[in-house]
């Protein structure tokens, strides 16, 4: 069985995704506390994901579990490149 992608909640979780970069910086994804200096925090790659699901057409079915999951890898993968990117620029 083939995998389901729904191109258009990704192109609005990446929408999203892009604003708050911009508004908030990089920072915003990452916690504050513990252990791991650069760790990504699983409630803002959540809200994104809910906020794209939200203001999805009305009329449009709930989006697939897997398709939901593709987003949320995507997402993760995009912000793990950010911080790498960041780590190397400031020599870490």
């Amino acid at each position: 069985m083939a995998d389901i992608i729904d191109i258009t909640l990704l192109a609005d979780v990446r929408r999203f995704f892009q604003k708050l970069i911009e508004q908030r910086g990089l920072s915003y994804f990452l916690q504050k506390d513990g252990p791991r200096l650069f760790q990504i925090e699983p409630t803002k790659v959540e809200l994104v994901l809910r906020t794209a699901i939200r203001t999805r057409d009305p009329e449009l079915p709930r989006p697939h579990e897997k398709a939901i999951e593709h987003c949320r890898l995507e997402l993760r993968r995009e912000l793990i490149r950010r911080v790498a990117s960041a780590m190397l620029q400031t020599g870490l």
